[in-house]
Formats: structure tokens, C-alpha cells, sequence
């Protein structure tokens, strides 16, 4: 046979060969869309054929390989005997979980007094000493209420301890519908939802709404609770200055001019913010927000913590104190734990609102509800609020004793305002052989890219946490419980001005009140003195 006969033969196999897998590569589905991509893809670019061939072999090829393959002749392994790999273990020190305390943060652990018996006023501390305390979150003086007291005894002879259970899961009992009712008849909107514990709510209810791809405007002084609950929904996250309205509405408008020059798909967007800051006692401009969130088209989520039970004629917050209809605020964040003297939190809004927390609210689907005793306390503590508006007017009347006495010291700045029931008191700089804080430059904005502001203040934090807390230790050697406004300082987003954090209550008179800032001033000029 010829060489020409055996060219033909071959040729002629492959052409049938060619033949029949195409055939049958056609009766395969969806076969003929890739054909005509392949075809399309060699006329417009032969070069990016051959690279997607070569790709394929290469996949077919791994795919093919065990990728559990090792090296079944150990030439490159090392081979030690039982002595040698008893000796190894042995000298080898694992990695310690965390680091060792370091002798400030014992000290500051080892600071922290201990009451004996119930919290108030007025408590007892191990050391035996009775003192006059601004240090707990007891705005309204419940804590210790004998209504209070007795609500909850009759609750937990009825009910007994805890849920146990989260409340989609058989741990809802009528006395939590009933406190959700109360809050939400307390201020004004249609429902109201209850988280057994006060931090998670928050960073509970921001992810539950804002997904990623949504855009978030926050504030830069934000809470711990807050700035979780952001990183947590993945967000597009745009800061304004601290408090600062016309660098929010900045903000605002540069966002909006982005999203027209992107021509991106419509998304949700929200403006979170405090009430009442808590790093710092500053009040929100609540009007102005509301002003705002219509004008660009934002939801607003407010966090009132703070301002809930503490400041308004009757403890309702910033809405009843700026006369804002509580509908205004898409979701009214509260904290039951400090003026209701419970537990927990709470989210206010309307009922499509509330019910979608009901299924995506983490905190709400997989923490326990809260044990009845302290729901009932709360109701109860509400009741009070409603009936009793005598106390909200003895908290105002003793902040404004309090803060008349120590807005005069010299040496003592106090960032809160005027209403505020918490008042941080920081060490005025011109008292200390340190560099004056950098004020932000009015001028420029800062880039709302950047939780950071342009120009952040500067502060020695060591050595006026180390000046705070002698000052603290002073106070309470006369008598007075103060505490420092405590942060964690490796995860904040900014870093914190210390401060020394008084907390007022309407159980103290106004004597024992001016008393106690009387103390804390003494305090303030003696520790302060030393340093001059």
C-alpha cells in the first residue's frame, strides 16, 4: 500500500470520526449555543480560541490529578525516631492565647468596687462604706422601687425564673406582649419589639435592614454597639463629623451625587445616629435629622439608650423633648435596662417594622427572652413613668444643680449637653504640661470615606486615664461613687477622650446631688493642682 492510500485511509477515518462526535456533541442540550460561541469567539479573536482550549485541558488535567497526592517516597520529609520527637514536644511552648495583663490594666480591674446588697442611691460597698452613687444608669430612681419589688415577686412566684427559650421558639409569654404594648403606647407608635439583652439590640437591628450594597450615613461619635452592628451588615458606610448637621447634609448631597453619576439600581438608605452620645452626653439635633432624612430620602435609625427615660417632661426621649411626632423615626432604639432598671432593649416603629424583626432580628430568633419577672418590672416601671411625671422633673432639676457647680470649675470641660442626665467630665488641657488637641480645621471637610475625621484631636490617653482615675479614687475616699467612662480602646473606630462619667438620678435630693459635685469639683482642683 502507498503512502497516499494510507494518507487517505487516515483522513477518511478522522472525517468519520469527526462526523460522529459531532453528531452526537449536537443531541446534547444547549449544545448548539455553545457551538455558536465558539464559532463567534474564533472569527472575532483566533488567539482567545486557543487560550480557552489550553484552559480546558489544564482544568480536565487537575481534575483529573488526586489532589491528595503526596510524596509516597519521602526523599523530602525528614524522618526522626520516637526520642527525637518526645524531645521536640517537650521543648516546644504554645503560642499564649491572649497577653498577660499588663500592671495598669490590674490595677484598673483591681479598682472596681464591690456593692453589698441592693444597688441605689445610696449602696453599701464590701469595704463597708455607704456611698452616694452617680456612677449607675438609675435615671429615674427605680431601682429599688417597692411597687417595683413587689410586681416581680408576685411575677416570679407565677412564672418562675427564666424563658428558656428564644421568643420564636415557646419563649413568648404574655407578659412580654404586654411590655411591648406598654413601649409602644409609652411613645407613640404602632408596635414595639423586646431584645433580652441592651447591646445586641442595636447591633441587632441595623443588619436586620441594611444589607450589603444598602448605604448607611453614620455618624463618626457613634457607640461600640452601633459601629458592630455596621461592620456586621456589610454596608456601604459614609461618615459625617461628630453631631455636625451641615457635615451630614455634606454628606448627603455627596452621595447623592455619586449614586447619579454611577446611574446604579435605586438602594435602601439609612442615617444612624444617637440620641444622646454615649462616649460624650452630646444631644442629637432631632428636628434637623427629620429635616434631612425627607429632604434626601433616608430612614432613620435612632439609638436612644441614653435619652430614653432621661430627658422630655415625662421620660419619652428626644421625640417628646423636640416635640417630634415618634413616627418620624423609622426605628426608635431604647435601652429597658437603664431608666426602666430591667433588662434588655427594645426597637419602636411601625408594625412592618417590628414583625420583620420577628424573623431577622439575630438577637431576637436565637437569644432567650427576657425572664418575666423583669418584664413585669419594666410594665411596671412604665406605669410610673406615666403616672409619676414628678420624677422626670427631679432628674432635670438635679442635672441643672449638678452641672451649675462644675460648669464654673476651671479645670473641668464638659462636651455634654445642658439636659443630659450622664455628664463626662474631662481635664480642661491648659491645667496640663501637655500639647494642646488640634482642632479640626473649619475649612475642609473630612473625607466621609473614612470613619476617621480630617483632623482628629490629640490626647496623651494614658496619662489622663491614670489623672481620672486618682480623681475617681479621691471622690470615693469622700464618699462619692464616680466611675471613668470605659471603652475597649484596641477596637473603637476612634480613639476616645477619656473622661470621668457621672450618671444623675432622681433618687438622690438636690442637696445630696450638690453635695456630690461639691466632692467631685474638691477632687478635680486637688488631683489637678498637683500637676500645675
Amino acid at each position: 500500500m502507498s503512502s497516499t492510500q494510507s494518507l487517505d485511509l487516515l483522513f477518511s477515518f478522522l472525517s468519520r470520526s469527526y462526523a460522529t462526535v459531532e453528531t452526537n456533541f449536537y443531541k446534547i442540550p444547549g449544545s448548539s449555543v455553545v457551538a455558536r460561541y465558539v464559532r463567534s469567539s474564533h472569527q472575532n479573536d483566533p488567539g482567545r480560541t486557543l487560550l480557552e482550549v489550553i484552559l480546558i485541558v489544564f482544568a480536565i488535567r487537575t481534575l483529573l490529578q488526586s489532589r491528595t497526592r503526596g510524596d509516597q517516597s519521602g526523599k523530602h520529609f525528614i524522618k526522626f525516631d520516637e526520642k527525637e520527637i518526645d524531645d521536640l514536644v517537650d521543648e516546644w511552648t504554645p503560642e499564649p492565647l491572649a497577653q498577660t495583663l499588663t500592671p495598669e490594666e490590674q490595677a484598673d480591674l483591681a479598682s472596681v468596687p464591690v456593692i453589698v446588697g441592693p444597688t441605689g442611691p445610696k449602696p453599701k460597698l464590701s469595704s463597708g462604706k455607704t456611698v452616694i452613687n452617680l456612677a449607675s444608669y438609675n435615671f429615674t430612681g427605680l431601682a429599688g422601687n417597692d411597687a417595683i419589688k413587689a410586681s416581680a415577686i408576685d411575677t416570679l412566684k407565677k412564672y418562675g425564673l427564666g424563658s428558656c427559650g428564644p421568643p420564636g421558639f415557646y419563649g413568648t409569654q404574655d407578659v412580654h406582649i404586654q411590655l411591648e404594648q406598654d413601649i409602644a403606647d409609652f411613645l407613640g407608635t404602632e408596635a414595639a419589639i423586646l431584645y433580652s439583652q441592651a447591646f445586641s439590640t442595636i447591633s441587632s437591628v441595623i443588619p436586620a435592614f441594611c444589607k450589603r450594597g444598602d448605604i448607611i450615613v453614620a455618624d463618626r461619635g457613634v457607640n461600640f454597639a452601633i459601629q458592630k452592628g455596621l461592620q456586621i451588615s456589610r454596608c456601604t458606610v459614609r461618615w459625617y463629623d461628630h453631631n455636625d448637621m451641615k457635615s451630614l447634609e455634606h454628606v448627603l448631597e455627596s452621595v447623592e451625587k455619586e449614586c447619579r453619576k454611577r446611574k446604579g439600581p435605586l438602594t435602601r438608605r439609612f442615617i444612624v445616629t444617637e440620641g444622646i452620645f454615649d462616649h460624650d452626653g452630646e444631644m442629637s439635633d432631632l428636628p434637623k435629622l427629620v429635616e434631612l432624612k425627607k429632604k434626601f430620602k433616608y430612614r432613620l435609625i435612632l439609638d436612644e439608650s441614653i435619652s430614653f427615660g432621661s430627658v422630655g417632661r415625662t421620660g419619652r426621649g428626644l421625640t417628646e423633648l423636640y416635640n417630634v411626632p415618634a413616627s418620624e423615626v423609622d426605628m426608635l432604639v431604647g435601652s429597658v435596662a437603664n431608666s426602666l432598671s430591667s433588662c434588655g432593649g427594645f426597637c419602636a416603629g411601625s408594625h412592618i417594622v417590628v414583625n420583620h424583626q420577628r424573623i431577622n432580628g439575630t438577637s431576637f430568633v436565637f437569644s432567650a427572652s427576657m425572664p418575666p419577672a423583669l418584664t413585669v418590672a419594666a410594665s411596671e416601671g412604665i406605669n410610673i413613668l406615666r403616672n409619676t411625671p414628678s420624677i422626670l422633673t427631679t432628674l432635670h432639676e438635679n442635672v441643672r444643680a449638678v452641672r451649675a457647680i462644675l460648669d464654673r470649675v476651671d479645670c473641668i470641660t464638659i462636651p455634654s449637653h445642658p439636659a443630659s442626665a450622664v455628664i463626662h467630665l474631662q481635664v480642661r488641657w491648659q491645667t496640663l504640661q501637655l500639647p494642646t488637641p488640634t482642632s479640626a480645621s473649619p475649612g475642609k471637610p473630612s473625607n466621609p470615606l473614612s470613619a476617621k475625621p480630617r483632623d482628629p484631636p490629640q490626647f496623651n490617653v494614658e496619662q489622663e486615664e491614670k489623672l481620672l482615675q486618682d480623681i475617681v479614687e479621691e471622690a470615693l475616699a469622700q464618699g462619692v461613687l464616680v466611675t471613668r467612662a470605659k471603652c475597649i480602646r484596641a477596637q473603637e473606630l476612634n480613639e476616645v477622650r477619656p473622661s470621668i462619667r457621672l450618671a444623675l438620678t432622681s433618687a438622690l435630693s438636690r442637696k445630696d446631688c450638690e453635695k456630690a459635685a461639691g466632692v467631685v469639683k474638691a477632687a478635680f482642683v486637688k488631683v489637678v493642682g498637683k500637676r500645675r
